[in-house]
């Protein structure tokens, strides 16, 4: 194991249990190489932390444990995957939710890497080449902590990747595989690039959608993937719902999901078309909705135009409320890590106030209990959610 020294400020914030490494960190950048498990020392050589190098976004790699007498090896991996399934006992336990987080990266003591559970099949995420070289260690860990696997997939999500999305052991799953959550049947696809068609993240969200949102309501969903949170809506009592996407294979997607659920997708609007486009359209045909989701990719490209959360999420917000009946509920969503909870509330508080109109904040949401968060990396809590009511005035 190469032995790293580290500079004095990065000593004292990784002993506050800091989880990344920066390229900065180092007293010499020329020995970090990627994928090798490190040993970092401060400057008069005494042990600080181990952890590896893998570069990802702005950092370089991740501690992966402040004890000296531990070894990173097979067992040590074993222990965490070990340690994240025991906290996860009341989701395995739960059969009317069969898809969760199993694994969430530095919060679950491994940056750089997340497992998702569906219905007895595991999903690894690799974020980085550095920790995609340990993969043979990692996996065979895995099947030691977690034996009763039906089959494992793999998505790689960094430059240069030798794949997107590959079937790695076990047993092949159904296409689609039908999962539930919060007792509602959604249709996945394990080995379609890097998304399986629902983002386990939002899943708290959507169960407030169908207990207490959906009733009587017709809504919009806009960016609306494969149509999850209209399907909660749906299930809730929903009068309507209207998905628009500009992902032509949506079309079918959000049919299927309402189709495995005994719904009729004949009564739901799916419309394969630009957000805005959209929400044009709805203001000039004086269109009116009670509830609005607006949950959009941190950055897109269309033929129209270019979207990015930091700097065109008011404008959206903006052209939704023209729609959102008096009395409406809007739930606004991003998972950009770059942006700041407040900086997102700030972005959402402006148009209202730009457009003059009164809103109150119902509710807030953040990761759910099984995306465990290192508290000494805020930004990766990276989902902020928050449903407004706009003023029946």
């Amino acid at each position: 194991m190469n032995v790293l020294k580290i500079k004095e400020l990065a000593t004292n914030r990784i002993k506050k249990g800091f989880p990344l490494l920066l390229e900065l960190d180092f007293v010499n950048k020329d020995y970090l190489v990627e994928g090798e498990f490190v040993k970092l020392v401060d400057r008069h050589n005494r042990f600080v932390a181990y952890g590896y190098i893998g570069r990802e976004r702005k950092t370089i790699g991740y501690v992966l444990s402040l004890n000296e007498s531990i070894q990173i090896d097979e067992s040590f991996f074993t222990q965490l995957f070990k340690a994240a399934y025991d906290r996860r006992t009341a989701f395995y336990a739960d059969d009317q939710t069969t898809a969760f987080r199993f694994f969430n990266g530095e919060g679950d003591g491994a940056g750089g890497l997340t497992i998702d559970y569906y219905e007895g099949y595991y999903v690894f995420s690799w974020y980085s080449d550095g920790i995609y070289q340990q993969k043979d260690m990692l996996v065979e860990a895995f099947k030691k902590a977690v034996p009763e696997f039906k089959g494992i997939y793999e998505k790689c999500r960094y430059p240069k990747a030798p794949h997107k999305s590959r079937f790695i052991g076990g047993d092949k799953a159904s296409e689609p595989l039908v999962v539930k959550e919060n007792g509602i049947h959604y249709n996945i696809y394990l080995d379609e690039g890097w998304m399986t068609g629902l983002f386990l993240d939002q899943r708290n969200v959507r169960r407030k959608i169908m207990e207490k949102w959906g009733l009587g309501k017709t809504v919009l969903n806009a960016f609306s993937y494969t149509g999850a949170f209209s399907v909660a809506a749906a299930m809730g009592g929903a009068i309507k719902t209207v998905n628009v996407d500009v992902a032509n294979r949506s079309k079918e997607r959000t049919k299927e999901q309402f189709d495995v659920n005994g719904l009729d997708s004949n009564q739901h609007e799916i419309r394969v078309m630009d957000v805005f486009s959209y929400l044009d359209y709805a203001k000039k045909h004086r269109l009116t909705f009670d509830l609005i989701v607006l949950d959009p990719p941190t950055f897109a490209r269309t033929k129209k135009r270019t979207f990015s959360v930091d700097k065109d999420y008011t404008e959206l917000v903006k052209e939704a409320i023209h729609i959102l009946a008096p009395g409406g509920l809007i739930i606004t969503s991003t998972n950009a890590w770059n942006v700041t909870r407040d900086d997102f509330f700030d972005s959402v508080n402006q148009a209202f106030s730009g457009l003059n109109v009164d809103a109150y904040l119902l509710e807030e949401f953040h990761l759910p209990e099984d995306f465990p968060v290192d508290k000494q990396h805020p930004e990766s809590d990276y989902l902020k959610v928050f449903a407004l009511e706009k003023a029946k005035k």
